[in-house]
């Protein structure tokens, strides 16, 4: 009897390294422009295109197929905010016309933050059952985008706009090595850079 055709297996890697160095990348680069450190959005918004939209986007879609729910929709839905900033941006230095410019208000922003942020709090929830440093980026990011919403709406507009600056350095840094972490850790089969491990409180 003749064998039916041989199913192949794909085995696809964790993509959650790119995922977190897109966000590592994009949070440096905005976080030098609100501190001061240089200047304009021109080159900060190519690097929300492609590192924070774009990189997080290809990891969600992985994560889909990896069947990992939480991953994929916390990318997928950082990477459309970055799409989403990158635009606004766009369109507030008048790439779209004066009309689209002259329209915008900027405490629909804020409206915007303000569900990224209820968002964002609901899933650090999740990532206690990730790792503890996975965890600490989600809190950072909990921070970052409650400051935003406040500086959008004009409340406490100077400490708000710094206390995002900040924030938005140390997730970067906090998210660089988580990165490194997820790959070295999985390229060399042990545990080389830490995370900590989940709470253990819900799982």
């Amino acid at each position: 009897m003749a064998e039916g055709p041989q199913k192949t297996q794909v085995v696809l890697a964790n993509p959650t390294g790119l995922g977190l160095f897109g966000l590592a990348m994009v949070t440096m680069v905005a976080a030098s422009q609100k501190l001061g450190w240089t200047t304009g959005l021109s080159f900060v918004i190519v690097y929300a295109i492609f590192l924070g939209a774009t990189a997080q986007l290809v990891a969600s879609i992985f994560d889909f197929f990896h069947n990992n729910i939480w991953g994929a929709t916390v990318f997928g839905a950082y990477a459309f905010f970055w799409y989403a900033i990158a635009t606004a941006w766009l369109m507030k230095m008048g790439v779209f016309g004066t009309v689209l410019a002259g329209a915008a208000d900027v405490q629909q922003l804020g409206w915007a933050f303000t569900g990224y942020f209820i968002f964002s709090v609901l899933m650090t929830v999740g990532a206690m059952e990730v790792n503890k440093v996975i965890f600490v980026i989600m809190v950072l990011i909990d921070v970052l985008l409650g400051a935003l919403a406040l500086n959008a709406f004009g409340i406490a507009a100077h400490a708000s706009h710094a206390i995002a600056a900040w924030t938005e350095l140390v997730i970067s840094f906090v998210t660089f090595y988580a990165c490194c972490a997820v790959v070295l850790n999985t390229h060399f089969g042990k545990p080389f850079m830490p995370m900590g491990k989940p709470f253990g409180i819900f799982k």
